[in-house]
């Protein structure tokens, strides 16, 4: 089959990057309402914030079965396939492990502010993780030359990295990309396995949500993974959704697939609801309750945005945000830099900026600007691509 590009998947994917931008940036806001923010890990709520890392896991995970597809179609052999999985996996892994260990980095311990040796981080990922234009000559020894800066930049800020109180640098909880990461190893494992065969595909996903379930109610022992099981559900989810896609997904006749997309929302929800006595809705503690009404938000955006965008053609509504749904991981870089600038520049929003509704506003324009300015990075070949 020819692989096409799928609307509603960088119009979800840009929408979750756009909010991660936004609830990232509103903690310390002043005055606002609770329900905003993420949830407590012994509270029983489902923040807005806590909604959008398991939307984005599933929408990774839409993404998986046409990324793979489309390297079949450039004949690539299975074993290349597999190396860039491996390769991927490793370079959120990195990024993740390194990003988690910064809130216990130690500048007066080794003499590089915590905001230099930021800068410095987030500039050996560019260097590394660039998608550089392919190039002859001077300029591709040029290019070769600006990734191997970078992973001797890593490798240089890893061996000076000193925690405060004797902390060493650690997996802990990996951080956002780790957590992709391993669910993204997860869920190409899994369609390597089954592909675009509809029933297979059923009952691994069925298997993985199982798996979920007897894990959190103390029947299987999974706590050798480094991820939770929950975290990969999400994402098989998200395969899972895009199996259903390849296999039902007609423009002329949309019903099929949106019915089911609704129908698969629903039965989440009641999931939700029948394992709610049993489970706190918990995204830190990542319960199954959690996984499941995140699942029913996931499936009836993908009917949603599958009608709206494929169907009516109205992706163009999305256009302001569209970068955060090409440059994805740009996006999420981009504020680390800001923000060590901004404690380099000592400076801090007026109060007015800080507190209730235009704090919000602001923190709406700044995630703006960011994919703004990813989009720009993008035109001038500065594109975080692994």
């Amino acid at each position: 089959m020819k692989t096409t590009r799928i609307a509603t998947i960088d119009v979800f994917r840009a929408i979750t990057m756009f909010l991660m931008l936004f609830v990232n940036d509103i903690p310390g806001i002043k005055q606002i309402p609770h329900w905003l923010l993420h949830a407590k890990a012994d509270e029983d709520m489902l923040g807005f914030s806590d909604i959008i890392f398991p939307c984005f896991l599933f929408v990774m995970g839409m993404s998986v079965p046409f990324a793979l597809l489309k390297r079949q179609e450039r004949g690539e052999s299975l074993w290349g396939t597999s190396r860039h999985i491996i390769e991927r996996t490793i370079a959120l892994i990195v990024m993740g492990l390194f990003t988690v260990n910064l809130g216990s980095y130690d500048g007066a311990a080794t003499g590089i502010p915590y905001s230099w040796y930021t800068i410095l981080l987030v500039l050996s990922f560019f260097l590394t993780w660039n998608l550089y234009p392919k190039a002859d000559g001077i300029r591709k020894y040029l290019f070769t030359g600006m990734k191997w800066t970078g992973v001797l930049l890593m490798v240089a800020l890893f061996c000076l990295f000193e925690g405060k109180n004797g902390a060493v640098f650690a997996p802990k909880w990996w951080g956002i990309l780790g957590l992709i990461g391993w669910s993204y190893l997860v869920t190409a494992i899994v369609f390597l396995i089954v592909r675009i065969r509809l029933i297979p595909m059923t009952i691994a996903w069925l298997v993985v949500l199982a798996l979920t379930i007897l894990s959190h109610n103390g029947m299987l022992n999974l706590s050798f993974l480094p991820s939770d099981m929950t975290h990969h559900a999400l994402s098989v989810s998200g395969a899972f959704a895009s199996v259903l896609l390849i296999h039902w997904g007609n423009r002329e006749k949309p019903f099929k697939f949106m019915g089911t997309m609704f129908a698969l929302g629903a039965s989440m929800l009641a999931l939700f609801f029948l394992s709610h006595p049993h489970w706190i809705i918990s995204k830190i503690q990542a319960t199954p309750t959690w996984l499941f009404v995140c699942c029913a938000i996931s499936f009836f955006m993908v009917g949603i945005l599958y009608f709206l965008t494929d169907v009516k053609g109205k992706a163009q509504w999305f256009k302001l945000i569209k970068p955060a749904g090409t440059v994805t991981l740009t996006c999420y870089m981009i504020p680390y830099l800001w923000y060590a600038v901004q404690s380099l520049l000592a400076w801090h929003y007026p109060a007015l900026l800080s507190t209730g509704v235009t704090g919000l506003l602001r923190s709406v324009v700044f995630s703006l600007v960011v994919v703004w300015i990813a989009g720009w990075l993008m035109k001038v070949n500065v594109r975080l691509k692994i």
